[in-house]
């Protein structure tokens, strides 16, 4: 997106740097937007409460442990190198030890299928439908996205199960012992990782195989960033973790949809100013002296 239409000629010399911006605050913006919604599409709630709500229970417990157990030895070992900024790196190190526990035991088995269904149905409310058609049995005649969805005909993947991800959120853990910038660090490091998951669907509807997956996120990777970003800090909310992964998958598609509007519009030729008009033939001679 150019820049130059947006900022005085003054200020052209920051025109790089305000793009980045731009973007990062663009991307970032999908996962709130994302909750907005799915709270606004009430079809969208049976998927939460039928599948995830008892999860949400099991994950509560497994905080509830963690912070019973592990949060006063690693806060009071933390305050002596952090001072009074110990228990945010203890909460945040402790929310991170939950996500790992969580995502290796339940979200890559059970949470998956209810996210592609979330990131399929808002294609389908976005005017994407010959997007999904081909890859699962849709009900046209149903009431709403959600229920037109069939099972699918294709292998449906939202992010792929991972150990060697949850092998490097375990090693980014150390990051939050660093005073200050540990916690920061730990948060964007782990949210670029995931943000690179953010069209992993899309790119399957789609038909891109790996080379050409790469080279998608390659020339986003600076908005993955910081979508996954945001949608990690969300992920470390707990109770509502869950909840919001599904959230984060509503955001990507629909982030996903407007990208594939903007790839559908048709190119529109330069028009042809009179002087450019080749074709026209020249106005008729009239001999008028007066």
């Amino acid at each position: 997106m150019a820049s130059e239409s947006r900022l005085p000629p003054p200020l052209r010399s920051l025109e790089r740097p305000y793009n980045y911006v731009t973007r990062a605050l663009v991307a970032g913006s999908y996962p709130l937007r994302g909750i907005y919604y799915f709270l606004r599409h009430p079809p969208f709630y049976p998927l939460f409460l039928g599948r995830l709500l008892p999860l949400s229970i099991i994950s509560t417990l497994v905080y509830l442990i963690l912070f019973v157990f592990a949060f006063l030895p690693q806060f009071a070992f933390l305050a002596i190198f952090h001072g009074r900024a110990a228990w945010l790196n203890a909460v945040v190190l402790v929310l991170g030890e939950g996500l790992v526990i969580i995502q290796g035991l339940f979200e890559g088995f059970f949470v998956d299928e209810c996210r592609v269904d979330i990131f399929d149905a808002t294609l389908i409310n976005e005017d994407l439908e010959s997007l999904v058609a081909p890859h699962r049995l849709l009900f046209p005649d149903a009431p709403n996205s959600v229920k037109k969805l069939g099972k699918p005909s294709s292998v449906a993947v939202y992010q792929p199960w991972s150990l060697v991800q949850i092998i490097e959120l375990i090693l980014c853990l150390p990051l939050n012992l660093i005073p200050y910038f540990g916690t920061p660090a730990f948060i964007i490091i782990t949210g670029a990782r995931l943000g690179t998951f953010a069209h992993y669907r899309w790119f399957e509807l789609r038909g891109l195989d790996k080379k050409q997956r790469k080279a998608a996120i390659r020339n986003r990777s600076w908005e993955y960033t910081w979508f996954g970003t945001v949608a990690m800090i969300l992920n470390l909310i707990p109770v509502l973790s869950f909840f919001f992964l599904l959230t984060s998958t509503a955001g990507s598609s629909l982030w996903a949809a407007e990208l594939e509007h903007q790839m559908r519009q048709p190119v529109e030729a330069p028009r042809q100013t009179p002087e450019q008009d080749q074709d026209e033939p020249p106005p008729p001679y009239v001999d008028d002296p007066v």
